[in-house]
């Protein structure tokens, strides 16, 4: 399972992530000096610790190694939050508590994120569909179902479209 990364950890990933190609410690140092005074050896020694945990790989050039990411960001977010929600004793309460933090573009980005695996996996999607369907039928009143085609649908519904 993941560690968080410290914070210096976490710059020095975010440069290997952003240009997303091997990345010498010379490449990491002259990007992190335009925010703070830092000597080369922290940085090697930081990309030697990345290494180590696996974080990075690396390959010799010459006297020097280029460091490449194992993994993207995404990657290493979604295993920290699977770490905490596995960590929890509530599973449901934690999602619904970290739900309720989040902002409404977070909200529609996880409504989007959902819909992506459920296209992914049609089997989930056969699964949760049938309830849904009978939970949509228990809420219409019967004569909904009777009603000629064409009223009340939404815009672009058409023959079992949804129209959203």
């Amino acid at each position: 399972m993941p560690r968080r990364l410290g914070d210096l950890e976490d710059a020095v990933m975010t440069r290997v992530w952003e240009w997303n190609r091997p990345v010498t410690v010379r490449e990491v140092l002259e990007d992190l000096q335009k925010e703070r005074s830092i000597a080369y050896t922290t940085v090697m020694t930081v990309l030697d610790n990345l290494h180590q945990k696996g974080w990075v790989r690396r390959e010799a050039e010459g006297r020097a190694y280029r460091y490449e990411a194992v993994s993207t960001r995404a990657a290493y977010s979604a295993a920290l939050m699977n770490e905490a929600w596995s960590a929890s004793d509530n599973p449901a309460a934690a999602l619904v508590a970290f739900f309720g933090m989040m902002s409404p573009e977070q909200r529609h980005a996880l409504r989007d994120a959902v819909r992506m695996v459920q296209v992914d996996d049609p089997a989930d999607a056969e699964e949760e569909q049938p309830a849904a369907r009978e939970g949509a039928r228990e809420e219409q009143p019967e004569a909904a179902e009777e009603a000629p085609a064409g009223e009340g649908d939404e815009p672009g519904a058409g023959a079992g479209g949804k129209g959203r």
